[in-house]
Parts: structure tokens; C-alpha cells; sequence
């Protein structure tokens, strides 16, 4: 079992929803955490908490989306702060449209953010992980990987290859210390879009808390974990898994499945309530910082 104390975490998407969770539970096993998103100030806020709560943390404001600036972020970690031991990409964002209505910078924007910037962080953490034989990656995915979701299509399609990536790059790794890890949630509740748009989840597709994925991340860490669906209690993630399997042999059977849930209708009535003008600046916003 892995010991957190004393290790060197580097979260994404540190400073605002599941990230401020993760953020506290790793402090609460004293490992050393450094936190990047964008805003210096909420940085700031849960460093102070982590201190609080027997870790140590460091704030680095900075923009996932700039591919280019990744190399010169590990570069200055690696020099002076310490070599990376686990990174968690969690950064990510959500923007529910019609396909045909996305914009060019929105497809982007969702791609770099929860795809490209992780396997870029990756491959550039890599070389110090391969010297030590010694590195956990962990990706924070979501059902909507592992089954699209109308209206939601771009997101989707970014958790599904973040989660065809993470189970490539195990098989690549196989044999070594180094490993790969995908954690699946489904509809999370206080934070992220059910918390920001102000519209429950359907109560049959099942709402987890925050603690418990958080929790979930912990005990991947601490037991090397391959893949882990999360949601709001066992029973309900051991059915959540016999769905995605009937939907291996009867996709349309998960799709009719889906439309008795209440998930297309949930997202169809999010893009009715979208405003154009507080598209892709809030959401980003309020997403990656």
C-alpha cells in the first residue's frame, strides 16, 4: 500500500470544485501537494488550508490550456521544488450545447483543457518518472466517458479518451513502478455543473458526494487501482457496470436507458437555459480555476 506522506502531488484544477476536495484529503495524509489553476487568489486559500491541515501546499497560477508553457512549468517544479511523484489531472471543463451550435474555440477549449493538457503534463513528467521507476498518473474521468451523452457530446469525447488513453499507457507500462489509474464519476453534487446551473440530477442516475470521490482517488492511490466507477453507493455502481457491459452487446438498449434516466432531458434543458453571452469565458472560468 502507498504511503502519501511526504509525497509529491501536482494537482490541476486545484482551486475550485473537486479539486479543493482532493486538495484537503491529500493534505489530511500529509503529502506535499502543488496546486495549479488559474487564480492566485483561491490558490492562495486552500495552500493556507492544506498547511491547516498537516500538509504542506504551493501555489502555482497558471493556464492548463497553454500547451506550449507546459514544458517551462515541469521544468521550473522539477528544479526547484521537488520531482513529481503522483500527478492528478483533474482540471476540466463542461459546456452542454448542441453539436451543431459548438463553436470552433468551445471544441477546443474542451479538448486542451481535459485531454491534450493531461497527456502533454504526462509525457513531459515521464523521463523523471522512467529514472526513478517510480509514478502514479491519475485521471479524473467520468461516466460520460464511458457512455455519451447527448447534448454533452465534446465532454464526452474528451473523457473517453482520456480514459482509452489511461488504460493504453497501463498496458505501456506494464511491469514497471509506474501506474496509470481513471476514476469514472458520474453526476456530483454541490459542485460543477449541478451545482452551476442550478439543475438537480436526475435521482435515478444516481448523485455521488464529493467525499466519496475523493475517497475513491485516495484508495486508487494507496492501492494502485486500475479503473473505479463512482457513484452514490455501491449497489448503485455495481448496476452502473452491468449497464456499460449490456451496452458493449445492445447499445441501444443503454440509449433508451439514458432517455428513461432523464440524462437527455437534463442536458437539452441546460441548453435551453444556456445564455450566449456567458458562454465560453464563465464556463471556463468557473471550470478550470
Amino acid at each position: 500500500m502507498t504511503n502519501l506522506k511526504g509525497k509529491t502531488i501536482l494537482l490541476t484544477g486545484a482551486s475550485r470544485g473537486l479539486g479543493v476536495y482532493i486538495a484537503r484529503a491529500l493534505a489530511r495524509e500529509q503529502a506535499t501537494v502543488i496546486c495549479i489553476s488559474r487564480s492566485k487568489s483561491k490558490l492562495d486559500t486552500i495552500c493556507n488550508e492544506i498547511q491547516a491541515l498537516g500538509g504542506h501546499g504551493i501555489s502555482i497560477p497558471f493556464d492548463i490550456q497553454n500547451l506550449a508553457e507546459l514544458p517551462i512549468l515541469v521544468q521550473h517544479i522539477q528544479e526547484f521544488i521537488a520531482p513529481v511523484d503522483i500527478l492528478i489531472n483533474n482540471a476540466g471543463i463542461e459546456i452542454h450545447r448542441a453539436f451543431a451550435d459548438y463553436s470552433l474555440e468551445e471544441i477546443q477549449s474542451v479538448l486542451v483543457t481535459n485531454l491534450l493538457s493531461a497527456m502533454e503534463l504526462t509525457r513531459l513528467l515521464l523521463p523523471s518518472m522512467d529514472k526513478r521507476d517510480s509514478g502514479h498518473i491519475i485521471n479524473i474521468a467520468s461516466l460520460a466517458g464511458k457512455k455519451g451523452v447527448a447534448y454533452n457530446s465534446i465532454y464526452s469525447a474528451s473523457k473517453a479518451g482520456l480514459i482509452m488513453w489511461t488504460d493504453a499507457m497501463r498496458q505501456e507500462y506494464v511491469g514497471t513502478n509506474i501506474h496509470f489509474s481513471a476514476i469514472c464519476p458520474g453526476y456530483i453534487s454541490e459542485i460543477g455543473m449541478t451545482a452551476d446551473s442550478q439543475i438537480p440530477a436526475p435521482k435515478l442516475a444516481g448523485t455521488s458526494t464529493p467525499t466519496r470521490v475523493v475517497n475513491a482517488v485516495i484508495q486508487t492511490i494507496k492501492h494502485k487501482k486500475l479503473e473505479v466507477i463512482v457513484n452514490d453507493n455501491p449497489l448503485t455502481e455495481a448496476l452502473t457496470k452491468l449497464m456499460f457491459a449490456i451496452g458493449q452487446i445492445s447499445p441501444q438498449s443503454v440509449d433508451a436507458i439514458y432517455r428513461l434516466l432523464g440524462i437527455v432531458k437534463l442536458n437539452k434543458v441546460r441548453v435551453e437555459n444556456w445564455t450566449p453571452n456567458r458562454s465560453l469565458e464563465i464556463t471556463r472560468g468557473k471550470e478550470m480555476e
